[in-house]
């Protein structure tokens, strides 16, 4: 089955082009990345639950999530700054996976409206270099954005109705 999130990286490029489109109203969409509770939930997986230490949803505000395994051994942190915070059209912001080997990252979010119930996600994900842009890559990454999203979109099924 195809993933519904393209994931666009061009050879020798250090950026990364995302889109995916949700059958959900762009304000539920954008509510998903700036509401703790709903990151939390679509960011949990079988394996890893999230926790949103920190989120302040404005222009320079930041954040701070963890993932804890069964265990409750920390998975990952990572947090970020926010650099611009248009609501339902916007977001720019940092991200650094602490104690991991990829450097800091811009993340810009455009969310976009279709029709009264369908929107789309484009992110566009520079890194600051080609190397940590690939180490990413070859990792499941894909496939971990995809699930995610198809978490997401579940979840907001679920509030939508």
């Amino acid at each position: 089955m195809a993933q519904k999130t393209k994931v666009q990286a061009e050879a020798g490029k250090q950026d990364l082009l995302i889109t995916r489109e949700f059958d959900l109203p762009v304000e539920l969409l954008f509510r998903a990345h700036v509401e703790p509770e709903l990151i939390a939930q679509w960011m949990s997986n079988p394996h890893a639950t999230a926790k949103i230490l920190k989120f302040e949803a404005k222009k320079h505000g930041s954040y701070q999530l963890e993932s804890t395994d069964a265990q409750c051994n920390v998975v990952f942190r990572s947090n970020g700054v926010i650099h611009e915070f248009s609501p339902n059209k916007k977001i720019i912001r940092t991200f650094e996976l602490e104690n991991a080997p990829f450097g800091v990252q811009l993340e810009v979010y455009e969310f976009e409206s279709l029709t009264a119930s369908t929107s789309k996600l484009k992110m566009h994900v520079i890194y600051e270099s080609v190397v940590l842009r690939d180490q990413l890559l070859a990792l499941p990454f894909a496939q971990g954005i995809n699930m995610a999203h198809n978490r997401m979109q579940e979840i907001l099924n679920n509030l939508n109705h």
